[in-house]
């Protein structure tokens, strides 16, 4: 079995090392704590053709795999944790449905600009009472004439004020079959936002209601009986958050590393502390056993077999590695970790996010159970 990357994903690896260092490392600890989203970066990335990595070159894309994506958010990530989630927004989650499902005018009128780094697609999902549960949403489309009618409320729709378009599931009918997806203009009539809110990670969100939203036609991407479809890849998707959470991990781990190996404390280097050597160690392992995971789900997604299992086993583990590796590299660095003038305190707020998002850790353990065990468990109450 072969571990190393081939040639080519060796030179575009280094390609985009090179480009993060020199044109993103620069402004990397403001970007981390700036809310809004870093448009200078998406256009810099589609120059570089950074945006649409997955995306088939029909639909303006780069035509690569998801091992490409992983390769590079994880050169972002060393040089600018903030600049990984321009890559995940243009080559996972929302984009990939449009890509996927969209019809050729859904495309020409929303995904050129998104690739070319001028727009952002937001995802409407998750709701009041239905967060883990997806499928007890009740956002509905009601026919009317050619159309439909969207009412109903979304919350954590990152980007959705500012975003180009709302891709936003909602109900045609009863039961899973029911559940499709609808593009929504979010500066269309009958939609509106709450407050913002700030996420841990400095990221902000706003409520979403949409009440009597006209939709044409056109913009349905996916209707009665599309949520199937759409939900298969969604084990795909996971692989970039997957991939972030230890990116990020590994960005603290790099910066405690290089503080251990500078500053001293009783005449010694922090590194000369067997205490602290054991915390490089640990760190060390969990770095090495999530990429190996990792990798191993990406590399069976782009042959053909995502599997189900494979992407909660790596997200599991990585979400937690992740977290658990910036929270020692803190440690190491002390104040300074604790300080917003180190980035080790931001990547420790975005790992815990993540615990969370694309399915929580509870969720993937229920997964990687039902697979070991050979069954399924049904999470709702025994029926009468």
């Amino acid at each position: 079995m072969d571990f190393q990357l081939t040639p080519e994903q060796t030179a575009f690896q280094d390609a985009v090392r090179r480009f993060a260092e020199d044109r993103l490392r620069p402004g990397a600890l403001a970007r981390a704590h700036d809310p809004t989203f870093p448009w200078d970066v998406a256009r810099q990335m589609a120059e570089q053709g950074l945006l649409g990595i997955t995306i088939a070159q029909a639909d303006g894309g780069q035509g690569g795999t998801l091992m490409d994506a992983v390769l590079a958010i994880e050169a972002v990530a060393a040089a600018c944790p903030r600049s990984a989630d321009v890559v995940q927004a243009g080559s996972f989650g929302a984009i990939r449905v449009l890509a996927e499902y969209g019809s050729p005018w859904q495309k020409d009128r929303y995904l050129k600009r998104l690739l070319a780094g001028e727009g952002v697609i937001s995802v409407g999902m998750t709701e009041p009472e239905a967060g883990s549960a997806v499928t007890d949403l009740r956002t509905t489309a009601t026919p009317d004439g050619d159309g439909f009618r969207i009412n109903g409320t979304k919350v954590f729709t990152t980007h959705a004020w500012y975003a180009d378009v709302i891709l936003a599931y909602v109900r045609f009918g009863p039961g899973i079959d029911g559940i499709g997806s609808v593009l929504i203009d979010p500066r269309g009539k009958g939609v509106r936002f709450g407050n913002k809110v700030r996420f841990m990670s400095g990221e902000e969100w706003a409520q979403s209601y949409f009440d009597d939203v006209y939709v044409p036609a056109e913009m349905v991407v996916l209707g009665q009986g599309g949520f199937r479809s759409q939900i298969a890849g969604f084990n795909v998707e996971r692989i970039g958050n997957t991939a972030r959470s230890l990116a990020l991990g590994r960005h603290a781990y790099e910066e405690a590393r290089g503080w251990a190996l500078q500053r001293k404390q009783f005449g010694r280097l922090l590194a000369e502390f067997q205490g602290l050597q054991w915390k490089f160690a640990d760190m060390r392992v969990k770095l090495d056993a999530g990429q190996l995971l990792l990798y191993r789900a990406a590399a069976n997604a782009d042959r053909g077999f995502p599997s189900a299992e494979e992407t909660s086993i790596a997200k599991l583990f990585c979400n937690q590695a992740g977290f658990e590796i910036a929270n020692e590299a803190l440690q190491i660095l002390g104040g300074m970790g604790y300080s917003e003038e180190s980035l080790v305190e931001y990547c420790l707020r975005r790992c815990r996010g993540w615990m969370i998002a694309g399915g929580s850790l509870e969720m993937l353990r229920n997964r990687v159970a039902e697979a070991a065990l050979g069954r399924s468990f049904s999470q709702r109450p025994p029926r009468a």
